[in-house]
């Protein structure tokens, strides 16, 4: 008589789990997907909008103001430019590097209804700061309710209204 031996599904599962462990245990850094991987330097944004306008501030420490490109087009704004070269090897090796060098990139996808043409830059203390007016169409506007007096409305329940032919 042969015996048959069938694989279990939990011996399978435990092979899964120990590549796992050994995928994170070897280069695990949840921040380096953060910050933008082998890539280049993530660029940090808040985008926030009021009744007025849409502003985007991107963190761009120690990046001069002439050094950024900020660009329109087809509802989308992209925010680029270039950090400060890599280190030549006369100043040393790495023993850590976590500063970011290289070219930047982000885009951002606009809503409808701004004034790109009307936007304004400003750069202080590392902050970029870009303000987009809404335009007047889609602003919200205030609709004011105006009371039926009693007198102005007639009501006959009693009759049913005429047709005139």
């Amino acid at each position: 008589m042969t015996i048959v031996r069938r694989p279990s599904p939990f011996g399978e599962m435990l092979t899964l789990r120990q590549a796992m462990d050994r995928l994170f245990d070897d280069d695990y850094r949840p921040l380096r997907w953060l910050s933008g991987g082998p890539d280049g330097p993530a660029l940090p944004l808040d985008v926030t909008t009021d009744a007025n306008m849409l502003t985007i501030e991107a963190a761009l420490p120690g990046i001069k103001p002439e050094d950024v490109d900020i660009t329109v087009e087809n509802g989308t704004v992209t925010i680029s430019g270039k950090t400060a070269s890599e280190r030549t090897a006369e100043e040393g090796a790495y023993v850590l590097q976590e500063i970011r060098r290289g070219n930047f990139s982000r885009s951002v996808t606009l809503p409808t209804g701004l004034e790109a043409d009307k936007a304004r830059a400003t750069f202080e203390h590392g902050i970029l700061r870009l303000e987009i007016p809404k335009a007047e169409q889609v602003k919200p506007r205030q609709i004011k309710i105006s009371p039926v007096s009693d007198g102005n409305a007639e009501r006959t329940s009693d009759k049913p209204a005429e047709l005139k032919a």
